[in-house]
C-alpha cells in the first residue's frame, strides 16, 4: 500500500428490542446514506451480530483519517436530524472507534465478518504480525479479506450513550470471510498465528453495503 492508509469508522451497539425496528428503518433509509454522501467515505456496511459482542455494527470506509477532520463531517456529526439524535439516545452501550486500516491481505467482501480484539503493542509489531497471520489465513478455504484497525485516540470520541469509565482503544483484527464456518475456522487459525491465547472472537453475518460510487452514479 502507499499513500495514507484508509480510515474507517466503527460504531458497535446494543438497542432495546422495542426500539429495533425504528432504529434499523433509520439506519437503512437515512444514516448510512447520509455518512456515504460526505466527501472521502468509501462506503457503509452494516452487520449483524452471529455470536457475542454488540448485536449491530457499522464500519464506514474513508479515503483516509483526513474524512473525519473535514467541515462536511463536523457538519454531519455537529447537525444531527431530529430522527438521528433520537436513535443515537436508543444505543445500548455503544462503542465508536475511528481507525486507520492497516496490514491489508485480499480483496474483496466477505459475507461474515469476525473480529479479535488485541492487546496494545508497538504499532510497527502489530502491522507486520497482522500481516503474517494475513498471508497465512490467504492460503486457507473461505478466506476473502483480512485488516488491522488501530484506533486514533483523537478522533474516537465517544457515542452520547457510550460509557466514558475505563474506556480502552484497543486494535482489532478483522477477517472476513465466504461462511460462518469459515470465520470461525480462521480466526482459530489467527489466534495460533498470532501466538496469543485463543479467545472470544466475536462473529457478524453481512446485512448490506453502500458505496460512494452507487451515490455518484
Amino acid at each position: 500500500m502507499t499513500g495514507s492508509p484508509n480510515g474507517m469508522l466503527f460504531v458497535a451497539t446494543d438497542v432495546a428490542a422495542q426500539d429495533e425496528a425504528d432504529f434499523n428503518q433509520w439506519y437503512d433509509r437515512e444514516h448510512v446514506e447520509e455518512r456515504v454522501r460526505v466527501p472521502g467515505f468509501l462506503s457503509g456496511t452494516r452487520y449483524q451480530a452471529l455470536q457475542g459482542g454488540r448485536k449491530y455494527l457499522g464500519l464506514y470506509k474513508t479515503a483516509s483519517l483526513a474524512s473525519f477532520t473535514s467541515q462536511a463531517y463536523r457538519n454531519a456529526f455537529t447537525q444531527q436530524t431530529p430522527w438521528s439524535v433520537a436513535c443515537l439516545g436508543k444505543m445500548r452501550d455503544p462503542m465508536r472507534r475511528v481507525c486507520t486500516v492497516e496490514a491489508v491481505t485480499g480483496q474483496g467482501s466477505g459475507s461474515h465478518l469476525s473480529i479479535i480484539t488485541l492487546a496494545l503493542s508497538e504499532k510497527d509489531v502489530l502491522k507486520n504480525d497482522v500481516k503474517h497471520m494475513g498471508s497465512v489465513l490467504a492460503e486457507q478455504p473461505g478466506f476473502v479479506h483480512s485488516s488491522l484497525l488501530l484506533p486514533n485516540a483523537e478522533l474516537s470520541s465517544p457515542l452520547p450513550q457510550e460509557s466514558r469509565e475505563n474506556r480502552q482503544l484497543l486494535p482489532m483484527v478483522l477477517i472476513e470471510s465466504s461462511s460462518a464456518e469459515a470465520g470461525q475456522r480462521l480466526s482459530e487459525l489467527a489466534y495460533r498465528t498470532l501466538k496469543i491465547p485463543a479467545g472470544e472472537a466475536v462473529h457478524y453475518a453481512l446485512g448490506w453495503q453502500l458505496t460512494s460510487q452507487e451515490l455518484a452514479s
